[in-house]
């Protein structure tokens, strides 16, 4: 395949045991002094699921459906995985990649939008594991934000559509969440400026349109951290579903649009801790799955990885097209601060 020898994914890593979670979180959090009571803090929500988040386990999955839709749709390329945070680190995955000779790879980050933490922060994190290989490290370049491609859409509307289903015909209001992220950070997502919340408005857009969802829909964050004085990106998601039962929303479908697996951001805040907020406020509750190996989210990024190896048309829905294969210098917030313990 012309130009690329290897496909890597790059993923956020997760702790796979008790004894793991708190240094997992010193990993997430180096160099911005947090307290270790925060971090026990945070820590409580991965023991509450017995120290393991789903977030490996699930790209094991993912990589072994990938690699199954490549052999079925002809692209020749070994893959590897490496995280940010936890094992199988970068570092490592590309001292392996290196000693069996791949020089250039093709990488597919478990992020589809535009911000430091969900791109820029993957980039630096690149260009840091290459360093520390050395020399002989493959050049690594990252595919593109993929928000808007008709797979990552279908995968989400078809997701949205079981859960609506599980309330048996109820009215529902549709919610659609992402990770919280400073506003400055946001502000500086793009060379407009807010290309993270008009990523995600235009995918929700598009999932509602998709499953035929004809009244007003809401856009919410979870994950909020970082001191109180410091604007973020607003409204939190227990705060929303407060309005709409005042409202008089007897419903709600929440679907997880921020994110491609079950992040911890998933499990707790959304499947602990807004639900729990919709039982008090007597809402029916149904999350939307993420992604994970749905066949379309898989054929996407075999789809994305052959505009690469052999110029097929991008494809994008909706009204902002598809991204740039490569970011500009002024994209995602080079400068911005980084979030919190979360």
């Amino acid at each position: 395949m012309a130009g690329y020898d290897a496909f890597l994914l790059v993923s956020f890593g997760g702790p796979e045991g008790p004894a793991d979670v708190i240094p997992f979180l010193q990993n997430v959090t180096a160099g911005r002094n947090i307290p270790l009571a925060r971090l026990e803090q945070v820590a409580e929500h991965y023991y509450e699921f017995g120290g393991v988040s789903p977030i490996n386990q699930q790209c094991r999955e993912l990589l072994a459906a990938v690699e199954e839709d490549f052999a079925a749709r002809g692209v020749d390329l070994p893959v590897y995985w490496g995280n940010r945070n936890w094992d199988p680190y970068l570092a490592g995955t590309l001292a392996e990649m290196a000693a069996a000779g791949v020089g250039r790879a093709l990488a597919f980050v478990t992020s589809a939008y535009s911000s430091f933490s969900s791109c820029r922060q993957y980039l630096g994190d690149i260009e840091a594991a290459r360093r520390e290989v050395g020399d002989n490290a493959p050049q690594v370049d990252k595919i593109r934000q993929y928000f808007n491609h008709p797979g990552f859409i279908s995968a989400f509307a078809a997701a949205a559509k079981r859960a609506a289903d599980s309330l048996h015909g109820d009215d529902f209001d549709l919610i659609f969440t992402a990770h919280s992220i400073p506003v400055g950070m946001a502000a500086a997502s793009g060379p407009a400026g807010g290309a993270y919340r008009a990523q995600l408005t235009e995918a929700a857009r598009l999932v509602a349109a998709e499953i035929g969802h004809h009244r007003p829909w809401h856009l919410a964050y979870s994950s909020r951290s970082g001191p109180p004085a410091q604007p973020w990106l607003e409204p939190d998601i227990n705060d929303l579903l407060a309005e709409r039962a005042a409202a008089g929303a007897r419903a709600v479908v929440v679907v997880p649009i921020g994110f491609v697996s079950d992040h911890m951001e998933v499990k707790f805040d959304l499947d602990v801790e807004a639900a729990q907020t919709a039982h008090r406020l007597g809402l029916k509750f149904a999350r939307a799955a993420t992604p994970g190996t749905d066949p379309r989210f898989v054929s996407m990024i075999t789809d994305l990885v052959r505009e690469r190896l052999d110029g097929s048309a991008p494809l994008a829905l909706g009204t902002l097209g598809a991204g740039p294969d490569s970011c500009p210098a002024s994209c995602c917030g080079g400068g911005a601060a980084r979030p919190a313990a979360r």
